[in-house]
């Protein structure tokens, strides 16, 4: 009887972890059934594991691609975690030839881009920090300016950068974030709204001929902050000239030189830079500044465009200033979706 019973209790299957094991073992006994003394599992898919050998190439050795040729090498670093979508059509393939060697092949790409861009997908974002900041590229085409400033001062920001301002949506924005924030400076197309005073405010000569970035020293209670705000020129993707960036990356230089000359130990960069992190032609920025998200935040944080988001282009970016937690914001009436951050002004180490 108490054999019986026992019968009854376990001959369910087991547990749920140990029926999901044994339908992969079934799964994957079906998908290899016949490998077992085909010698052609090694000759069988040669082009395939070509395949995986070049893209962990691209992916390895991306800064080595050249940009004299319609600027292919920011193309292919813009885009770049994209082409972990390749891995698993290889890896199908792979296992549709029955072939050993496209298999192991397929393992190249897969540790090239995890060592690349896995410490993105994990969530390191913590608790704490002093200072939340956002930005914002807010389309000088939004339908709905009022509700667009509304939905980003609820995210909380102490200080708030906004892109793409237009001179009859300005005081649109300025009235609906009047009664968050008491200190603001709009300069060309370009604003920062803040809840602490404001100082030392100036355009920031990006090589436009036009205003679209700007810097001021914000008063917080962890102490001073330059805070700049830039809005770098759009790139052109055209059959004729390919990528095209020269005006992007010439900014993008000027705007570096301005903050390698900031006095205050401790800055944020707020804004639209229209290229990404792994884009060579930004390192004049970046190779000084630290991005909030890829420091502290989860996932891989794409902005644009705000349907569907492909690309970080908008950043927060940070020097002498610790990361805390970073993250999107809920889609507006833009075509980028904003951003926040939470950081930690230490001033104690100046």
């Amino acid at each position: 009887m108490a054999q019986q019973a026992y019968m009854t209790e376990t001959d369910n299957g087991g547990s749920g972890s140990e029926r999901r094991g044994n339908r992969f073992r079934r799964l994957l006994e079906r998908l290899v059934a016949g490998w077992r003394g085909d010698p052609r599992i090694w000759r069988r898919g040669i082009v395939v594991a070509a395949l995986a050998v070049v893209l962990a190439l691209v992916m390895l050795l991306h800064a080595q691609i050249p940009n004299r040729i319609g600027n292919l090498g920011s193309l292919t670093e813009t885009f770049l975690p994209w082409l972990g979508a390749f891995i698993p059509l290889l890896l199908l393939l792979a296992l549709v030839r029955r072939s050993a060697t496209a298999l192991i092949a397929v393992l190249l790409p897969a540790t090239v881009w995890l060592n690349l861009f896995g410490g993105l997908v994990s969530d390191k974002t913590a608790p704490g920090g002093d200072l939340t900041v956002a930005t914002h590229n807010v389309n000088a085409e939004n339908p709905d300016p009022a509700g667009t400033a509304r939905d980003v001062a609820a995210s909380g920001a102490d200080v708030l950068a906004l892109e793409e301002l237009t001179a009859s949506a300005v005081p649109v924005y300025e009235r609906a974030l009047a009664s968050t924030y008491k200190y603001h400076s709009v300069q060309g197309t370009v604003g920062l709204w803040s809840k602490y005073p404001l100082s030392g405010v100036r355009a920031v000569d990006i090589e436009l001929g036009w205003t679209r970035a700007m810097r001021a020293a914000v008063a917080t209670p962890a102490g001073q902050v330059a805070v700049y705000v830039a809005h770098l020129p759009s790139v052109r993707v055209k059959m004729e000239a390919g990528f095209t960036a020269r005006q992007r990356d010439k900014s993008a230089d000027a705007l570096g030189e301005a903050i390698a000359d900031e006095k205050l130990p401790h800055s944020v960069l707020l804004g639209d830079l229209n290229g990404t992190m792994n884009d060579r032609a930004l390192n004049a920025v970046t190779s000084q500044m630290r991005s909030t998200q890829g420091a502290a935040g989860s996932g891989f944080g794409f902005s644009w465009p705000a349907s569907f988001p492909m690309a970080r282009i908008d950043q927060i970016l940070v020097k002498g200033i610790e990361p805390v937690s970073s993250w999107t914001l809920p889609e507006t009436g833009s075509d980028h979706l904003p951003l926040a951050a939470r950081v930690k002004v230490d001033t104690s180490a100046s």
